[in-house]
């Protein structure tokens, strides 16, 4: 077996779980139905999850590379899952707008999301 190989599939199967977890919650924060207006082409919706699921994803990617071990980088997914409610709750406003499909509030909540996701990332390396 290659060296490493072990760790590689923890940290995969923790991540893919720690991601799996944050889409469940981050859904059930939002005011509408993500997956049931994603599945009616809600272009808005499925723009504003995507931005929140990266802005997830890329601070997880951080934690990964800079922590030392599988339970520091849950801590940090924990910390990055609040960060990006805090996101959603500051911006709960455009939540109508979004629903209604208004893509421009859309665009404007992914880029909010993943550029706090990016601040999170670069934060854990310190």
């Amino acid at each position: 077996m290659l060296p490493g190989f072990t760790d590689f599939l923890i940290y995969l199967a923790t991540s893919v779980a720690l991601l799996g977890a944050f889409v469940f919650i981050y859904a059930k924060a939002t005011p509408y139905e993500d997956f049931a207006l994603i599945a009616h082409d809600n272009v808005a919706v499925a723009i504003t999850f995507a931005g929140a699921v990266l802005g997830f994803t890329v601070p997880l990617v951080a934690s990964i590379f800079f922590t030392q071990s599988v339970a520091e980088m849950c801590l940090w997914a924990g910390i990055t899952c609040l960060v990006q409610l805090a996101v959603l709750l500051v911006l709960r406003k455009q939540a109508h707008r979004i629903e209604e499909g208004h893509v421009g509030s859309a665009v404007m909540v992914a880029t909010i999301s993943l550029a706090v996701g990016l601040l999170n990332a670069v934060s854990i390396s310190h």
